[in-house]
């Protein structure tokens, strides 16, 4: 029992650290936004279950990617070099004052951008594909799955427990496109009333939820920054 500890400590501590790195991909406009477009697509219920298994084997990729990229650096410091830290600072600072920018100007756009109308028309087939670009080609995904790949690699776990956290961390952040897509394809078009009204103000408000997200996450690199320049 007393061997155990150490491991279940260390679980519950990468656990901890890995919820805010995957609850910035699953609150994000531009997660959330896309789960609901597409069940509005011409065959919503195959549809929305092939974007999801894009999404997930996206995520689940990346971040497989990043544990075991993590192995190449065991040889590095511990601690990042003053740069990185600067870096940090300095990039998520201009998050924030981009974000506070797209907020300013949120009204001038009268219109949804062209990819979130294409749901209107996506296949199932398509719809797959665009759920694995869409976590390829974002930045906030790609910087939080590279942030979590390296905190799990790099971490006192074994095999199992490293494969524990990955699942942990991809559930997490897949969990506000599963939570929508599987509620549809038990209850059907039940749902088509409360997801039109919602799918209609995110339309509205994608500008705004953008620049919150821009915010979130340069507050959050700003933050990373400035306390390990103080560690």
């Amino acid at each position: 029992m007393a061997r155990l500890l150490p491991v279940t400590e260390s679980w519950g501590s990468e656990l901890t650290a890995l919820i805010p790195l995957a609850l910035v991909i699953a609150v994000s406009p531009l997660t959330i936004i896309p789960a609901v477009l597409v069940l509005q697509a011409p065959r919503p219920r195959p549809s929305s279950l092939a974007f999801l298994a894009g999404w997930l084997f996206g995520l689940a990729a990346l971040t497989a990617l990043f544990v075991v990229g993590s192995g190449f650096i065991g040889g590095m410091p511990k601690s990042a070099p003053p740069w990185a830290s600067w870096l940090r600072v300095v990039l998520g600072s201009a998050l924030i004052v981009f974000g506070i920018y797209r907020w300013v100007t949120r009204r001038r756009q009268s219109e949804s951008p062209a990819w979130m109308r294409s749901f209107a028309t996506i296949s199932p087939r398509r719809a797959a594909i665009t759920g694995l670009v869409l976590t390829v080609v974002r930045v906030d995904a790609l910087i939080m799955c590279l942030f979590a790949g390296l905190d799990i690699g790099t971490g006192h776990l074994s095999v199992a427990g490293k494969l524990v956290c990955a699942v942990f961390f991809v559930a997490v952040a897949a969990s506000t496109v599963a939570i929508p897509i599987l509620a549809y394809a038990v209850a059907g078009s039940r749902l088509d009333n409360a997801l039109g009204r919602l799918k209609d103000w995110m339309e509205k408000n994608n500008a705004a939820l953008l620049a919150a997200i821009l915010v979130l996450i340069g507050a959050m690199l700003v933050h990373k920054g400035i306390h390990a320049l103080h560690a």
